[in-house]
């Protein structure tokens, strides 16, 4: 039985759904407030909006490569800063991009769930 309180196993269950596309594994994971700040523009994609986008491929992630993960807990919360690089599909458009990110999670129903996300885009020069 895995750990629902260790925020690395979070992590791995978060980017193995969006990978599988598994839009039930995400709907547990994620809190109802949950915002991510979208690494290629900056937006804001809430909970609905992101499982609506997994459930009909509008966005397919087909490789997620985390690496550099370091965990910092604050009581109930624990905050996970690392590096990723991503392959994937937005509609009709391919992407591929590294990134460094931040994820929030919260201690709720007796699991770690992910309540914010924020990806950088990391540009070579």
């Amino acid at each position: 039985m895995k750990n629902e309180l260790d925020p690395l196993a979070a992590e791995q269950e978060f980017f193995g759904a969006l990978i599988a596309g598994k839009v039930e594994v995400l709907d547990r994971l994620l809190v109802d407030e949950f915002i991510l700040v979208d690494v290629m523009r900056g937006g804001e994609i809430t909970k609905p909006g992101l499982l609506a986008a997994v459930a009909s491929g509008q966005a397919k992630f087909e490789r997620i490569e985390p690496s550099e993960a370091r965990v910092r807990r604050f009581g109930s919360t624990a905050i996970v800063n690392g590096r990723t690089e991503m392959r994937g599909r937005v509609g009709d458009t391919a992407f591929a991009v590294r990134s460094r990110y931040t994820h929030v999670y919260v201690e709720q129903q007796g699991r770690l769930r992910l309540a914010s996300a924020q990806g950088t885009q990391i540009v070579a020069g």
